[in-house]
């Protein structure tokens, strides 16, 4: 073998590992920067390792988590889902609604649950078969669907849950081996939606759409279908950050959709590392992201600063985390031609 045929080879596993482990991902250093960001609010906000904050952040956290994967799985496959907060919403406003009408709460959340299922395969057809570009047709839909909930489902912003439900207010007030039950939640959908994503077909098949929609559709993928999915799948974490809250506070706020939690969430996947490009990212940027975010809401929180303030702080971030992921993930000529999201 020649020096120059050797030179073009690329190097064995061992070089692979070791160049890797020196190089500073997105993903790492904002683990890092959380990281950091916890021991300096330790140490400077009086109130931040309190009990009750602490509980409170977590808490947060992982609704904010939750939602925040339904999204990476749609911006994934080169999506963006603006229908989160009103399908969280809106759908446990549904159960609740059906609850206090006399419906048993276990039945009342399954319609509540084929309620986002419904809306997500309207969203997700208007999407694939339709071809409207995503950011129009998810914002549509969530406003239908919260002019749904607020004008035609229930006739109160807030809608509290039945008495004697302590079963389903464990899921947002409990703990198990001292860790709150959400977080628990949290991690176990993290898990699954991991190894879906990276172990299975369909999960593969999300990470080639999100790459090259037309290589994809070439190859045999069906594009359609798990565009469709995509949502469904987003749908359903939705459905699941909304138990969370509902569990929490034992009723359903649905003035949380004209909140800026959806800017939250897409400042989760974009900071955490999720290119807005599509095929890349994955369940850890999500988590890296979440915490991140999570300590930064909690903090601005214990500061006093204004909504007004934390929102200007929030869009700088999110103008920031944008410009960088322009310039990581340049943009090419089939997403110039679809218009991107």
């Amino acid at each position: 073998m020649s020096d120059t045929t050797a030179d073009k080879l690329p190097p064995n596993g061992a070089e692979q590992k070791s160049r890797k482990s020196f190089v500073f991902t997105q993903e790492l250093i904002v683990a890092i920067a959380a990281a950091v960001l916890f021991v300096f609010f330790s140490l400077t906000l009086d109130n931040f390792l309190l009990p009750g904050n602490l509980v409170t952040l977590v808490r947060n956290v992982a609704v904010l988590g939750l939602l925040s994967l339904g999204m990476a799985v749609v911006v994934i496959g080169r999506g963006v889902d603006l229908s989160l907060v009103a399908v969280m919403a809106v759908s446990l406003t549904v159960a609740i609604v059906l609850a206090n009408e006399g419906m048993g709460f276990a039945e009342a959340l399954l319609v509540g649950l084929g309620f986002v299922v419904l809306v997500a395969v309207v969203l997700g057809f208007l999407v694939a078969y339709v071809e409207i570009p995503s950011i129009f047709a998810t914002l549509a839909v969530a406003s239908i669907v919260y002019g749904l909930g607020r004008g035609v489902i229930a006739d109160l912003d807030v809608n509290n849950i039945p008495n004697g439900l302590d079963w389903f207010l464990f899921l947002g007030r409990g703990a198990i081996f001292g860790i709150p039950v959400s977080i628990w939640i949290f991690a176990l959908t993290a898990l699954v939606l991991y190894l879906f994503l990276r172990w299975t077909g369909i999960g593969r098949f999300i990470y080639a759409l999100g790459d090259n929609l037309q290589t994809a559709r070439i190859t045999g993928i069906p594009v359609r279908p798990i565009i469709v999915l995509q949502y469904v799948i987003s749908g359903v974490m939705a459905f699941l950050a909304g138990a969370v809250t509902a569990a929490s506070v034992a009723s359903m706020n649905m003035r949380i959709v004209n909140s800026t939690v959806i800017y939250d969430v897409l400042l989760v996947v974009v900071l955490g590392g999720i290119g807005l490009t599509g095929g890349r990212g994955g369940v850890r940027n999500v988590v890296v992201g979440t915490a991140l975010i999570g300590l930064l809401l909690n903090a601005m929180t214990i500061m006093d600063i204004s909504y007004t303030v934390q929102n200007l702080i929030k869009s700088a971030v999110l103008l920031l985390a944008l410009v960088v992921d322009a310039l990581l993930n340049p943009r090419d000529e089939q997403t110039a031609q679809q218009g991107d999201i």
